[in-house]
């Protein structure tokens, strides 16, 4: 794997997921919250709130806390209001990386972002500056252990996907953005719930990091997810397996 899902698994690796879990329970929240006023409150009728309950689920959040967030959502008053900002730019070495936040407040969080490009090696461009670099695709995992390859291949076909890469741990099925929620929902009703369902930014090219270039990557990556308003980063660089050992150690 390359770029921002390669960073996660050493991230985890170094059980760093555990001292995150408070953020990670406030940015699914805030997920929660736009797409509960994106549609109705059901998720049966709400595509989006469907992704997010998932989301929750991935990070074990109590169904309770779910539902509570739903209500707060959609009762009087509704709780804060939080608009979808993208940012992009450079980091070190030339990385390209997208920034997707939830903000009540454009002027702080435009301000955090750039502080944190700029304090480690990067530099915050324009819109589309570099996201014309990366795929918007959908992309749902299953555990590999549900199907054989050919079965969940077959499935994913029928179901509109592009392409199933399988390893020893995972399926991961990849479709176009716009037949995300068709796949995802053609593949739970065969398979089950998915360990994964979202839709994210995948790079066309990468950049080849060594070992000191990676840990500048990898700061700046790890300080824009820090802030709360960032609910994903992303960007194009790619790790062989001795730099990955080596960063994981």
């Amino acid at each position: 794997m390359a770029g921002h899902s390669q960073f996660k698994n050493i991230m985890h690796r170094k059980g760093a997921q555990d001292a995150r879990r408070a953020r990670q329970f406030a940015k699914v929240i805030r997920e929660i919250t736009v797409a509960a006023r994106s549609g109705l409150p059901e998720p049966a009728s709400n595509p989006r709130l469907r992704a997010a309950i998932s989301a929750a689920r991935e990070v074990n959040m109590p169904k309770d806390t779910v539902d509570r967030a739903i209500k707060k959502a959609t009762g009087a008053g509704g709780g804060d209001d939080y608009v979808e900002v993208r940012y992009e730019g450079y980091g070190p070495a030339g990385v390209a990386v997208i920034v997707e936040a939830l903000t009540d407040n454009r002027n702080r969080t435009a301000s955090d972002v750039r502080a944190a490009f700029s304090k480690y090696g990067g530099s915050l461009g324009e819109t589309n500056s570099v996201s014309f670099m990366f795929q918007r695709l959908g992309v749902v995992t299953y555990p590999r252990s549900v199907s054989s390859e050919d079965e969940m291949l077959e499935a994913a076909i029928e179901a509109g996907a592009d392409n199933v890469v399988s390893d020893v741990e995972h399926h991961e099925v990849t479709c176009p953005m716009e037949e995300f929620f068709a796949v995802r929902d053609a593949l739970e009703t065969r398979f089950g719930e998915p360990q994964s369902a979202r839709i994210e930014w995948r790079p066309e090219t990468t950049v080849a990091l060594d070992e000191d270039k990676a840990r500048s990557v990898l700061k700046l990556i790890d300080v824009l997810e820090e802030n709360d308003d960032v609910q994903s980063v992303y960007a194009n660089f790619d790790l062989s397996d001795e730099v990955a050992q080596a960063l994981a150690a």
